[in-house]
């Protein structure tokens, strides 16, 4: 493991100079994130035929401080005119806005270190339970039931400066939001998936063994077949 040097005084970016205190080569460190949208169908269709509210959102997996988050950026649908970007200086990072369609939504994340490039995160926005059986169908809408489209993610920051590096690594501080109560269960997602891919391992492996049998009494019944004719052609 590569230990990043603690360097003291510097209490403000512009102080670390333009590299922001140079690279720390061979240090990797990860912050898991989730993103995603929320939406449920309006009581009755507003004017502009808007069926939907919904709530587009990036948060920690952890209720940790995004304290190495300069700004995150919404880039809605074009049809939202001069509010199709957002962009927001603080948590909570998310979006309130009604609609009619689905579309995709850009997410843009700038960092405080401004030699850090943006991370681009793509979400299509869902506001309809379609059937799976019946893709190209007409979307279903139950206005008793919450649409959920919610996804894990990591930001890895790679040979980050050390600026960066000291921000990433320091103590958490106290948790300013009321905590986040993610939508999925993506502990028991990752187990789950897990649990599936081992049984997918077992059962590969069982036909495997099969198949290596069945080329076995193949090639048993291909030498006996070779023998056969070997001893008639010696005795014709």
């Amino acid at each position: 493991m590569v230990e990043t040097p603690l360097i003291k005084n510097k209490t403000s970016i512009s102080e670390w100079g333009p590299d922001s205190g140079g690279r720390q080569r061979g240090v990797t460190i990860v912050k898991p994130i989730i993103y995603g949208n929320i939406a449920r169908a309006l009581p009755d269709t507003k004017p502009n035929n808007h069926t939907h509210e919904w709530t587009c959102y990036l948060r920690p997996y952890k209720n940790e401080d995004m304290n190495y988050v300069k700004k995150i950026s919404f880039k809605l649908h074009e049809s939202y005119g001069p509010n199709s970007e957002k962009t927001l200086l603080a948590p909570p990072f998310e979006v309130k806005e009604t609609g009619w369609g689905e579309f995709e939504v850009i997410i843009k994340i700038y960092f405080v270190d401004p030699n850090e490039r943006p991370v681009t995160i793509y979400h299509n926005l869902k506001l309809f339970e379609h059937d799976q059986n019946n893709p190209g169908g007409p979307p279903k809408i139950d206005k008793t039931k919450t649409i959920v489209s919610e996804h894990y993610d990591e930001i890895v920051f790679q040979d980050p400066s050390l600026m960066l590096s000291q921000i990433l690594n320091a103590p958490p501080k106290p948790f300013q939001q009321p905590p986040y109560r993610h939508e999925v269960d993506f502990e028991a997602k990752a187990q789950r998936t897990m649990t599936d891919i081992m049984t997918a391992k077992k059962k590969a492996r069982a036909e495997v063994i099969v198949l290596k049998d069945r080329l076995k009494k193949a090639l048993e019944t291909k030498a006996k077949l070779e023998d056969q004719r070997n001893k008639m052609s010696a005795t014709s």
